[in-house]
């Protein structure tokens, strides 16, 4: 009979892949004490998700990540719907960008753990329950006859995938649709076939990419095939047969390294907040990961939530600020689920599209148009709510665009100036400077810079949240103090 150990922390982060490592990294950064559980004991071995957007390099740029990743390669042109899409916006990571997600999961657990983070590895949930002011989770081990555990929190993340088990056992309910075609994916060594990017045939689409390791990775879909209810991926000779017919080439003689197949499923918990329990990433929402923007999503889901969660475990502010992360992240995922749905229909569609697919094109030919679309699917243009009773500058609820500027201390950015975690409030106006009264929250919640530039800029003082959004610009004090307190709780009395 196995034993059984009980583990106590502030939060459970349950699934280590990239949205549960810089979730748990956020967390540590905040000061909140975080378990990992993860049923994985060792590293992802195939790459499923590799394109980051703008908006995901800024942020692992205000970390400080990127100089650990090194230089990324450029992902050349995206698309829309399989229609070439320059994703130029601007700021600094214009484009968009390839690391195999390998590399990414590396790079996050290995922050996560240099901040503190406590990993449990080879364990699947089992049971979840929220008695009174806690969380209590069960985990059995993967390997017959290992120790059972329970977990108790304060609060849970599901960080645990499209299937995820934190979902189903809270029940948090799913809105939206089932796939109805799908993309079968496989990844194979020793063929030799043209590049093919997002390639219309007759009978269907092909793509074919070859990585510079000369493993090539090639997704088909047959058109009118539907989805399959499937268990388990689909075999070789179900990929081999369906690229034959569509694109005419046999790769049965190549070895698969890793197979799959996803739908256009378009499915959003209807609440990503439940009591204390609360979903991210591809746990909150499942989508077909056309261009990227699942992992992005998902990673842009745990910036805004980390900092967040972990304010209130520390009692730096009220529970009440977990209700602005579906207040803010709810809509960015169900206009995103929206923008996907609308590409799986000019992507996976028969000859019936071909009249919608011409209309796109001559859209994405003017320049307003391709710069809508690009700011959408690169994140960039994400702007949250704003307080009807509070500051109505344009910039409040966006992301602080990129700007360089000077310091007593030297030179900076924008991003850099985010780098501890904590809110900042950035006063470039120069000459006689108001005396901003914002000492009893800094207490580690808020630091003030002060700095000049030569840029124009469209703001004198800003106050910005640690994932960079603008919490208040330019407005009176007493609106200052009204966004410190909403953003970072009550002052500090001494």
């Amino acid at each position: 009979m196995s034993t059984a150990r009980t583990l106590d922390t502030q939060v459970l982060v349950v699934g280590a892949g990239p949205v549960g490592l810089l979730l748990a990294g956020e967390l540590r950064l905040g000061g909140a004490d975080v378990v990992v559980l993860e049923r994985r004991t060792g590293p992802l071995t195939e790459s499923r998700a590799s394109t980051l957007h703008a908006r995901t390099m800024e942020l692992l740029d205000q970390r400080g990540l990127l100089t650990r990743l090194g230089t990324p390669s450029r992902g050349g042109p995206g698309h829309f719907g399989g229609l070439t899409l320059d994703l130029e916006t601007p700021g600094p990571y214009a484009g968009q960008w390839k690391v195999p997600q390998a590399r990414t999961e590396e790079l996050l657990e290995e922050w996560a753990r240099g901040l503190g983070a406590r990993f449990v590895k080879g364990y699947r949930l089992t049971g979840l329950e929220e008695p009174g002011r806690r969380v209590e989770a069960r985990a059995e081990p993967e390997t017959p006859g290992g120790e059972r555990l329970r977990i108790r929190a304060a609060y849970a993340i599901g960080c645990d995938g499209e299937s995820s088990t934190v979902r189903e056992l809270v029940g948090f309910r799913l809105s939206g649709q089932d796939a109805t075609r799908e993309l079968l994916r496989a990844d194979v060594a020793g063929i030799d076939i043209p590049e093919r990017r997002f390639e219309r045939h007759p009978g269907g689409l092909a793509i074919a990419h070859r990585a510079p390791d000369g493993v090539t990775r090639v997704m088909t879909h047959v058109y009118g095939a539907p989805a399959q209810l499937r268990a388990r991926p689909p075999s070789f000779a179900e990929v081999t047969d369906a690229w034959q017919r569509v694109a005419g080439d046999d790769i049965g003689g190549g070895t698969p390294l890793w197979l799959n197949a996803f739908g256009d499923t378009r499915r959003q918990a209807e609440q990503y907040r439940r009591g204390r329990v609360l979903l991210a990433g591809d746990a909150a929402h499942q989508q077909l990961p056309a261009g990227g923007q699942a992992l992005n999503l998902g990673l842009q889901d745990a910036f805004n939530l980390g900092w967040k969660l972990a304010a209130v475990v520390l009692d730096r502010a009220p529970e009440s600020l977990l209700d602005t992360y579906h207040a803010e992240r709810h809509p960015v995922g169900r206009r995103t689920l929206g923008n996907i749905a609308t590409q799986a229909h000019l992507l996976l569609g028969g000859p019936e599209v071909e009249p919608l697919r011409g209309l796109f094109t001559e859209l994405l030919r003017l320049p307003r148009a391709r710069a809508h679309l690009a700011a959408m699917i690169s994140g960039v243009d994400v702007r949250y709510p704003v307080d009807a009773e509070g500051d109505q500058h344009p910039l409040v609820g966006s992301r602080l665009p990129h700007l360089r500027f000077d310091t007593e201390a030297g030179p900076t950015d924008t991003l850099a100036a985010s780098r501890a975690g904590s809110g900042v409030l950035l006063d470039l106006a120069g000459g006689p400077r108001p005396a901003w009264t914002v000492t009893p929250w800094m207490d580690g919640r808020v630091r003030v810079i002060r700095g000049t530039t030569r840029s124009d800029v469209p703001f004198g003082a800003v106050l910005l949240r640690p994932d960079g959004h603008v919490a208040w610009a330019d407005g009176t004090e007493r609106d200052l103090h009204a966004a410190l307190r909403r953003w970072f709780g009550p002052p500090q009395r001494h």
